[in-house]
């Protein structure tokens, strides 16, 4: 997946409806890349999500990690979901995720109030969890560095 979140957001500002809106999404989660199979666990299981989802991360080295993350889901809405947060958290410095206000980014896609109360804390329940690891990514770092 070669896109940014803006241009996401673009094509979300191009698409007039909701029903064209949640077909992009899905389309979206069909670009995932493959997720392991072997990290479909309890531990890489995302909390607080109606469907399942999994993430799994990979840290980079130094005082502020790069944090590369990979994600799935048994739903196809979510997978999608899934999609845009890999765009916009993926290969990022941890400080970097930290810096990410979620609740703007979703407001601008509309997500929060197009989402059912469902999706929407599962959506939170994976931003929390990838701005967890970013914080123990951080705090890792530094605590390595003393």
């Amino acid at each position: 997946m070669a896109q940014t979140i803006d241009d996401i957001i673009a094509d979300f500002d191009f698409l007039d409806d909701w029903e064209d809106r949640y077909r992009y999404v899905i389309d979206l989660g069909r670009e995932l890349k493959p997720y392991p199979d072997a990290a479909r666990d309890a531990a890489h299981k995302v909390n607080g999500c109606v469907s399942q989802v999994w993430l799994k991360s990979t840290l980079g080295d130094g005082a502020d990690p790069m944090i590369e993350f990979v994600g799935d889901s048994d739903a196809h809405i979510v997978r999608g979901l899934v999609a845009i947060m890999m765009v916009l958290y993926s290969g990022k410095k941890a400080s970097e995720i930290l810096a990410v206000d979620p609740e703007a980014v979703l407001k601008k896609l509309g997500l929060i109030e197009n989402l059912t109360p469902q999706r929407s804390n599962g959506l939170r329940s994976m931003v929390a969890r990838i701005r967890n690891e970013a914080q123990t990514a951080l705090g890792s770092a530094s605590a390595t560095q003393h």
